[in-house]
């Protein structure tokens, strides 16, 4: 068989024949011709939105880092096995995360069904092919009932019951031989405001252990701080699972899911490229899994202090330019977490003088030019400011400025 080589060796040789055939494989595609590229926003009638309000799925996550977008760019002009992508990426994330494995999945939605069908089959091609539909009694999965969220449809379609429980007790008498798995959702007290937990983490990961359930931490949006990438699988939790496109400001559609070798290693049996899989639809591309890489190396080397400082100072100047309205405050306000857990900024004013609500203000900033999204309610804007470009901190405060100005 010719080598890749030998062939470029042999094209230059027929100087017409092989300037064509290695710059239609081997080139960029923007390199194919002489157009410019399209600004597809605008051939669409797309208005780009400047995003104050956080790493929403709605408004596409995060912005990809530079690096990110070349790891897409560089990986897309050359075929790879997939098997061996998705293993090699799986062996360098799992290395800089200190876990046993890792894989990249499509997003931590199909992050959890994967782990859950990985808990349910095993590395039995049977239960992998008949999936979401085995046959005898319902498989079941625990979960602490103040946990139960939207996102838990992810784990209902791998074909499983979810059994609420309400404390370590019901935990345990709750536990049977249908019981393949037990679901924590990590970001419930961001959520819906809990201030603990009625299984603390450890105790739920003990219970597991104790009666050889595996344990799922979804902590989707729980980075920052980076301490989080390792923080739950060191307490025990046979997975975990982030989002790649939200602080990691990787691909929005790719995920993390790392944890016990055996799981990731059924759950990537349970994932494309293999043909009939409950996974099969959550295809990842190359490109992808080769960013997700990045962008998590990426994440890791950052000097975050530095980071967290620049989020400060763009709440501080956005405070000092909306404040010279009369009555306006703004306060830059840390979210406790898990969720969430970086800077943004919560603005406020007497709306008897200041005749506009918060969430008026909002609609607002969002059918406006430039088009803004933020947050609010009734007593407060809430201005996330992380997902801001520099050059957009002070179009945010001033558009607000102008509005609230309008409203004295």
């Amino acid at each position: 068989m010719i080598s890749r080589r030998k062939m470029l060796k042999a094209l230059a040789g027929i100087p017409i024949l092989g300037t064509l055939a290695t710059t239609a494989q081997f080139s960029p595609p923007d390199t194919l011709n002489s157009k410019a590229v399209p600004n597809l926003f605008d051939e669409l009638g797309i208005e780009p939105i400047i995003n104050a309000r956080g790493t929403m799925t709605y408004l596409s996550g995060s912005l990809m880092l530079p690096e990110v977008v070349q790891a897409i760019q560089s990986t897309s002009h050359d075929f790879a096995n997939m098997y061996e992508v998705q293993d090699k990426v799986g062996e360098r994330i799992a290395e800089l995360l200190n876990a046993e494995a890792a894989m990249v999945t499509s997003g931590a939605a199909g992050a959890l069904t994967l782990g859950t069908a990985a808990c349910i089959t095993g590395d039995d091609p049977e239960k992998i092919e008949m999936l979401p539909n085995l046959p005898g009694p319902q498989k079941e999965v625990i979960i602490p009932k103040e946990h139960r969220y939207v996102f838990d449809h992810a784990v209902r379609c791998a074909g499983v019951k979810l059994v609420e429980v309400d404390g370590p007790e019901e935990m345990e008498e709750a536990i049977n031989e249908n019981t393949v798995m037990a679901l924590y959702f990590n970001g419930a007290a961001s959520w819906f405001g809990l201030e603990e937990y009625s299984i603390p983490h450890e105790q739920f990961v003990a219970i597991g252990k104790k009666h050889g359930v595996p344990t799922f931490n979804d902590a989707a949006a729980d980075v920052t701080p980076v301490e989080n990438l390792f923080k739950y699988q060191e307490m025990g939790f046979d997975l975990v699972t982030f989002s790649g496109g939200k602080m990691l400001r990787g691909p929005q559609s790719a995920g993390i899911l790392l944890g016990r070798k055996d799981l990731i290693e059924a759950a990537k049996l349970n994932f494309n490229p293999h043909e009939s899989p409950i996974g099969r639809s959550m295809k990842v591309n190359k490109e992808e899994i080769f960013a997700m890489l990045v962008a998590l190396e990426s994440y890791l080397e950052k000097d975050h202090e530095k980071e967290w400082q620049e989020w400060i100072d763009r709440t501080v100047e956005i405070t000092r330019i909306v404040e010279r309205v009369p009555t306006v405050e703004g306060e830059t306000h840390i979210h406790d977490g898990p969720a969430n857990h970086f800077p943004g900024l919560k603005v406020r004013w007497d709306q008897t003088r200041v005749k506009i609500s918060p969430t008026e203000l909002a609609e607002q900033l969002r059918t406006g030019s430039p088009r803004i999204e933020v947050g609010g309610n009734d007593e407060e804007l809430n201005i996330a400011v992380v997902t801001l470009k520099p050059e957009q901190v002070s179009v945010v405060g001033e558009r607000i400025r102008e509005v609230l100005q309008g409203a004295v």
